[in-house]
């Protein structure tokens, strides 16, 4: 039993780890498209549109186009995700989140 417990509390400590992880790119993100924001879905006057943003695949940037989406909760505000300079280290994603307005 102990080394079953110890077993999971290391998964999880091990698992927090890699999520927390980030990538840094040397490479700046080129700049965004012009994206037409088509009109919101009928049916769905909630949804709110997410922005596309640039994601990087291993080998370079790749266009994620833009959507609609249902707001988690009532009030909730999307905040975009974007690439942030780290200086030296290099380009890093602050993926986006949800707010309460």
């Amino acid at each position: 039993m102990k080394k079953f417990l110890l077993s999971a509390v290391c998964a999880a400590l091990l698992s927090t780890g890699v999520a927390m992880a980030q990538v840094s790119i040397r490479i700046g993100p080129p700049p965004p498209p012009r994206e037409v924001v088509p009109v919101r879905p009928v049916g769905h006057p909630d949804w709110v549109w997410q922005q596309g943003y640039q994601r990087w695949d291993g080998r370079r940037y790749v266009w994620v186009p833009g959507t609609y989406v249902a707001p988690p909760y009532r009030g909730a505000r999307w905040v975009p995700g974007h690439w942030r300079n780290g200086g030296p280290r290099g380009w890093v994603w602050v993926p986006g989140h949800w707010r309460r307005r």
